[in-house]
């Protein structure tokens, strides 16, 4: 063989990756669940698609257990031959915290929608979609190139929008669905537009290489690459629903099946917060003087903008418990930013106030829509009203939900949500935001009277003409996956709110 040949040869090999099938475990066997949950209901007789429900759960616990391997250390594929250290894939410790709380999430949803799947929507359709979303979700933390990060926030987003839309001749669930799926596609091109500019201004999509080069970037090339991270960041601020990027929320939510609202609100919200930390913590520290500003602003808008709305929220209107939550989540939107804007200021140690608040949130959250699905199945149009008496008639319910929402509030027992504020808090302060601080202060306390306003309606006494003298309350039977899901969240609520350093300690390690 001739040198040229050899060295042919040489190059040839060189470009051959190895993969780390350990790292990618949990997108990808989340992803060939979703294509078997398919194929099965091709062949599933009707009378056996729930069968598929459970293969999902099965996956998704699987999911789970391969992430075991990962708790410690960072491992990396799919690097770049000539800088094995610019990687399109990476599981470190941020990485492994959002794919516990997106396959976590997703496994309460997916047991919170066993009995609606076998009530109102086609089986096949729903496990396929919530399974891609969760993939793509899982994926979009380990992302270090945009490519990457861009196409597993699509995978996440897609299948989305026909969970929202699948309740067949619902005016409202067509109408959500299509709101969300504008407001989506708008944010993607944006965010596209910024991809592009930010490409053409460094010459590659690798995070950390783009790091690297936005700090010498041309002088000629600083305005195009400013205009890149600020569309860019207008992309994910759709996802995370910043104001004033907020306005599909309410009515997705509402027209949306209620286990799949609560998948948008913890699961969704995760994917967009993850792709703004990996963006502007990992990707833009160059530019903290555009995003910083910005997102210190946005976070004041999304709380104040949230909070008000959710306190304007009537009881008596037709799915106002769905509202006041949906209004809840924008409001804790700009909680969750506030760290990130920290950032710009003192480092990226402060993302992990971010990672701890959105552990404690998708917990409670997630409790509060498991005992909202509880209430619907006896009254549909979920009014704040329809709680009243619910310590009566469901004494562990109504004590779970009043838990929870004292989670959101801060308020003891919800121990966990009060040192996951304070936290926060203490992040923007040591950023010297102490204005930001100020507002954050003012809009937990305006957040104060709607939750205990809710916590205490369930312990009022039902109305007369909602139980008659003798008559037997109507409590149809709770279905056990139901039970399991708030039971699930109940406890580990209790648990963080009794160990809050479970979740607390990653605000203060470094995390990438």
């Amino acid at each position: 063989m001739t040198p040229d040949v050899t060295t042919a040869a040489a190059g040839a090999v060189s470009m051959v990756q190895s993969v780390d099938w350990v790292a990618i475990a949990p997108p990808l066997i989340t992803a060939a669940v979703a294509l078997a949950v398919l194929l099965a209901d091709l062949f599933v007789p009707e009378r056996r698609k729930p069968l598929l429900g459970w293969i999902t759960v099965a996956g998704l616990v699987a999911a789970l257990a391969s992430l075991a391997p990962l708790r410690t250390g960072s491992r990396s594929t799919f690097c770049l031959t000539a800088n094995p250290d610019a990687c399109s894939y990476t599981v470190d410790q941020f990485a492994f915290v959002i794919q516990v709380l997106v396959l976590g999430g997703a496994l309460l949803t997916a047991l919170l929608s066993v009995t609606a799947v076998k009530e109102r929507l086609p089986a096949g359709e729903f496990w396929f979609l919530l399974l891609s979303s969760a993939a793509g979700a899982a994926l979009l933390p380990a992302s270090r190139d945009l490519a990457t990060l861009v196409i597993a926030l699509e995978v996440a987003s897609l299948p989305a929008f026909a969970l929202v839309g699948l309740r067949r001749g619902d005016r409202l669930s067509s109408e959500a669905a299509l709101k969300f799926f504008l407001s989506s596609v708008t944010a993607t091109a944006v965010m596209l537009l910024g991809v592009s500019f930010v490409y053409a201004a460094t010459g590659t999509l690798h995070l950390t290489e783009i790091a690297t080069k936005l700090a010498t970037v041309p002088g000629q090339l600083d305005t195009l690459a400013k205009a890149g991270v600020a569309l860019t960041l207008v992309g994910f601020a759709f996802k995370t629903a910043a104001v004033p990027f907020h306005f599909w929320v309410p009515d997705t939510y509402v027209g949306a099946p209620l286990p799949v609202a609560a998948y948008l609100s913890v699961v969704g919200k995760a994917v967009g917060f993850s792709g703004l930390i990996l963006v502007t913590v990992v990707a833009f520290p160059s530019y903290a003087d555009v995003w910083g500003p910005a997102l210190a602003v946005l976070a004041a808008l999304t709380m104040t903008v949230g909070n008000t709305a959710a306190l304007r929220q009537s009881a008596a209107r037709a799915h106002s418990a769905v509202r006041l939550l949906a209004w809840s989540s924008v409001g804790q939107a700009g909680y969750l930013l506030v760290p990130i804007a920290a950032a710009a200021y003192s480092g990226n140690s402060q993302v992990g106030a971010t990672v701890a608040y959105a552990l404690m949130y998708a917990v409670v959250n997630l409790g509060a829509f498991a005992v909202a699905a509880l209430v619907a199945r006896s009254r549909p149009l979920n009014r704040i009203s329809d709680y009243r008496g619910l310590y009566a008639e469901r004494p562990l319910a109504a004590l779970a939900l009043a838990f929870f929402l004292l989670c959101l509030a801060g308020l003891p027992p919800g121990i966990i949500g009060l040192f996951a504020k304070v936290t926060v808090f203490s992040a923007a302060v040591d950023a010297g935001l102490g204005w930001l601080a100020v507002v954050m202060a003012l809009n937990v306390v305006v957040a104060l009277y709607y939750y205990l306003r809710w916590t205490a309606v369930l312990f009022r006494a039902p109305q007369a003409a909602e139980q008659p003298a003798g008559a037997e309350p109507d409590r149809p039977r709770v279905p056990a996956t139901l039970t399991v899901a708030i039971a699930l969240t109940a406890f580990v609520g209790v648990v963080l709110s009794g160990a809050p350093q479970l979740v607390l300690h990653f605000a203060s390690v470094t995390l990438f």
